[in-house]
Parts: C-alpha cells; sequence; structure tokens
C-alpha cells in the first residue's frame, strides 16, 4: 500500500482510505479467488487439447498427438508451469498471513513474494496457449483446402463461381501479446516511485537521545532527526538492521523534547511540529521484534524505571525511520467536540494530541475533549499520568476545566492499588473499576453537545472498536452526529 500518497490525501479521502487494511485483504481474497476459476479454466483446456486433439490445425493444440497425458503437458509447457508457479504463490501468500502476529518475520517475508508474483503475471501469456489468426484474407473461416471438398456437394466439384471458397493457404496462427503489463504498469511504477522516495528520506540513520523503561513492559525511545516534521496523530515506520534489515513497524509518534525556540517556561515534552526535532514512541515489548530491539537498547535489569542519557557511554542500534505518515487522529483537531477511546497501548496515538493542547488548546477548532482510557493494570496509566496532569492543571488556571472531560477505567481488579500520591489526585479522583457504560457516555455527549458533529476516534481492541461503530451508526440520538474514525496502520 501506498503511505505517503495516502497520507496525502484529503479529509474525506482519508477517512474513506482508514478502511485501506481491510481493502487491501478483500482484494487479496478476490485475487485468489478469481485466480483459481482462471486457473481451473485453463486446467480444462489442458484436458481438452488432449482428447480433441486436430491434426488439422496442431499449431492451436498445446497436445503434440491425441490422447497425450494432460500432466506431461502441464509438466513440459510454459505456459503451464507459469500458471502452476502462479498457484504456488499464492498459496504460500495466503497461508503465511496466519503468522503475521506470531511470527511477524515469515509473514513479511512470504508477503513480499507479491513481486515475484507480478514479474510472472506479466509473462504469464509467453506460452503462447490463446493464438490469433494472421491471414483470415486468404484463409477464412469455413473455407475449403484444396484436397477438401464440401459435404453439401457430395464429391462434386465447386462450380467456376464458388472458387471463392477454396483457401489460398494454410492458416497460419501467432500467439497473443502480453499485455497484462498495460493494466499493471501505473500502480506499480506509482508503488515504486514512493518506495524510492521512501528509501530517500530514510536512508539516514536517527540518533537515540534516551530509552526510558516504562511499567508494564513498555519502553519509550526518543530520536533525533534532521529536517523531521510531523503533525499530532501522525506515526513512523522503524527499521533497526540489528535485529532485521527487511522488517519495518509502524509506531505512533508520542513524545518530542524542544530543541529551537526554547524558553525557560515551555513545556518539555509536547507533539513534533515544524519547529521541533527531537520525537519519540512508545512501544510494547510483545512480540519477537520488540524483544530483540529492546535487549539491543537496554541491558535486563530489575529496576522500573532506567533512563540512559545520550552521554552515557554506551552504543545504541543504527535506527531508520521511514515517516511521518497520516492517520485518522489528525482529524481530532478538526471537530468542535471529539471523543477519543483508547485500549492500553492504543492511547499512544492520542498522546501526540495531549501534548499539543499543552503547548496552546486555543489556536485549534476543538473546543470540548472526551478522552476514555480503559487499561487492565493500574500500572499502564503512569505512561502518560504527568501529561494528563499537567494539562488538568494547565486547563484549570486558564478556567477551562470543562475542556477536557477524562475517564480512566481498569478492568483488571486482583491486586488493585491506587494512585495515592499527591500529584495524581486528578487522575485518582476519575479512575473507575471495571468496563465504560458506552451507552451513557454517548447519550452524556449528546445531551450536551446539541446540533453538533462528534468526531468519534478509536484506537484499541477490535470489541471496543465494534461497539463504539455500532452506535455511531445507530442513529438514536437526535440532534448530534458522531463519526466513527478507527485509527488504523497499514
Amino acid at each position: 500500500m501506498c503511505r505517503k500518497w495516502m497520507a496525502l490525501s484529503s479529509r474525506g479521502t482519508r477517512r474513506l482510505l482508514d478502511k485501506s487494511k481491510t481493502f487491501h485483504v478483500a482484494c487479496g481474497i478476490a485475487i485468489c479467488i478469481f485466480s483459481v476459476v482462471h486457473v481451473s479454466a485453463h486446467l480444462v483446456n489442458v484436458v481438452n487439447f488432449s482428447a480433441f486433439y486436430s491434426e488439422d490445425l496442431p499449431a492451436l493444440n498445446l497436445a503434440r498427438y491425441l490422447g497425450e497425458d494432460p500432466r506431461m503437458i502441464i509438466l513440459t509447457t510454459v505456459f503451464a508451469l507459469i500458471f502452476v508457479w502462479i498457484m504456488i504463490l499464492l498459496c504460500v501468500c495466503v497461508w503465511f498471513v496466519r503468522y503475521r502476529l506470531s511470527n511477524y518475520e515469515i509473514f513479511w517475508y512470504t508477503h513480499n513474494l507479491f513481486i515475484v508474483f507480478y514479474i510472472i503475471l506479466m509473462v504469464h501469456m509467453v506460452g503462447g496457449a490463446l493464438k490469433y489468426q494472421t491471414n483470415v484474407d486468404t484463409h477464412p473461416p469455413g473455407c475449403l483446402r484444396p484436397n477438401q471438398s464440401s459435404p453439401e456437394l457430395q464429391g462434386e466439384e465447386l462450380e467456376p463461381g464458388n472458387e471463392e471458397r477454396r483457401c489460398k493457404e494454410e492458416a497460419r496462427f501467432h500467439p497473443h501479446y502480453p499485455q497484462t503489463w498495460m493494466w499493471v504498469s501505473g500502480p506499480l511504477c506509482l508503488y515504486c516511485a514512493e518506495r524510492f522516495y521512501r528509501y530517500i528520506r530514510s536512508s539516514d540513520p536517527v540518533t537515540i537521545v534516551t530509552v526510558i523503561r516504562h511499567p508494564s513492559e513498555v519502553i519509550e525511545v526518543r530520536m533525533l532527526k534532521r529536517d523531521f516534521k510531523a503533525h499530532p496523530g501522525q506515526y513512523i515506520v522503524l527499521n533497526c538492521p540489528g535485529v532485521s534489515s527487511f522488517e519495518n513497524h509502524p509506531f505512533t509518534l508520542t513524545t518530542v523534547r524542544r530543541t529551537l525556540h526554547t524558553t525557560p517556561h515551555t513545556h518539555d515534552l509536547s507533539c513534533p511540529t515544524e519547529e521541533k526535532e527531537t520525537f519519540g514512541v512508545h512501544m510494547r515489548v510483545v512480540g519477537d521484534w520488540t524483544e530483540r530491539f529492546t535487549e539491543l537498547l537496554l541491558p535486563k535489569t530489575g529496576v522500573e524505571l532506567e533512563i540512559l542519557p545520550m552521554v552515557q557511554q554506551r552504543r545504541y542500534p543504527k535506527l531508520y525511520v521511514d515517516g511521518p505518515f497520516g492517520s485518522s487522529s489528525q482529524e481530532v483537531f478538526n471537530y468542535e467536540v471529539s471523543l477519543c477511546v483508547a485500549g492500553g497501548i492504543g492511547v499512544t496515538p492520542f498522546a501526540c494530541v495531549l501534548h499539543a493542547l499543552l503547548d496552546g488548546w486555543k489556536q485549534f477548532r476543538l473546543r470540548r475533549l472526551y478522552f476514555v482510557w480503559v487499561c487492565r493494570e493500574l500500572q499502564s496509566f503512569y505512561w502518560f499520568s504527568e501529561l494528563l496532569c499537567a494539562l488538568h492543571h494547565k486547563l484549570w488556571q486558564e478556567n477551562r476545566p470543562d475542556y477536557l472531560n477524562l475517564k480512566l477505567f481498569v478492568s483488571q481488579t486482583e491486586d488493585l492499588q491506587s494512585m495515592s500520591e499527591e500529584k495524581y489526585r486528578p487522575l485518582s479522583s476519575r479512575l473507575s473499576i471495571g468496563r465504560p457504560r458506552w451507552k451513557l457516555l454517548f447519550d452524556e455527549i449528546s445531551n450536551a453537545n446539541r446540533q453538533k458533529h462528534v468526531g468519534v476516534f478509536c484506537c484499541g481492541p477490535k470489541g471496543i472498536s465494534r461497539t463504539l461503530h455500532k452506535l455511531c451508526n445507530s442513529g438514536r440520538y437526535t440532534g448530534v452526529t458522531f463519526e466513527f474514525n478507527k485509527e488504523s496502520f497499514s
């Protein structure tokens, strides 16, 4: 998929492209189904070539003689072998999709076989199974060869006026030229142009400034890159050759430090803009790639929080960054009222939004933000606890306590502790045990925001996303329109 072109699209187009991954999967399934139908039809043709071999027109037959084994035709002709390889590639790609989560490396390598698939697809006509006649003028359809008589005349000679029914020469046939390239060259050129642009843009490695270990197996990586510009809600793609040279993983931008135009009173953490260069991501250590990447970044230690500054004598692995790319979270500021729902580490797309509000909420169209964060463990709220408290105090000081409606939910009740620290009091007072009651929340929002369009943004489990999507499309709320936007990384 072309991430860069999607990022440059308009707001309405981006909302349609939120389902780009689903559309990609649907196209893959459709290609598999129609490929099976197409190849099956050609296999039937192979059987017909053997069963109905014509000695009069041998050039039209893939079979070499009547009754030739169809399996030998498949194994000894270029045309049939190409179709066999197409089906093998499709089966391999489809089969290993199941390993996307359990073993992403296998999925990544097999999925990139699409390059071989397209090459074979563009040359699959080379075998010459389909042919056309080149001398229709001298050998029209239905004409009689010199040694052939018309069955209607029953052996009598043709009258002088009907001599034009005789064939002037034997029929000649020529294979069709490959035309697949005419249909795929445009999209392929667009894709290759984007890949080349992204390769040039990400060719310089970034400088890793700081690595922070957070509770609940989450690490934060802060980086520095020249001429890096981004907007709240965007994400980047990381590539670490020390882990895998070909694997690329998307992560949402969450934190940065000001490096330009700073003052003693400015906040240290905010979202990347034109005048900021240092940026960061939060990643949860849950897979092979993140585990190996964490081992390269941090030594094994039992300390809950560890900060390794850049000045320390430690060599970080080489890291390349591609991006930033747009996502649906960028549209949070384009509504007067927005509802952001996060599940666990799914809070990362909205962390950058909160940083931008901390820098200055008056510059945006947004006038009220409902923020719901659901976590299994209480410790997960510490990832952005200082950010939430800082934004809360800022809004109270500016007499806009109703700007941010914060709701925190912890679903796991075992060994539950409270956020007893004094500085976290704004969070502990908004913390609830259990799961949100979404219908009541939507009723509250609709009653407080009549005649408004409310943007609903979600990044979390599929169950929460489906529930919110159904409520947005239910039509039960009069006087208010809910527009659903789902965070999706391609």
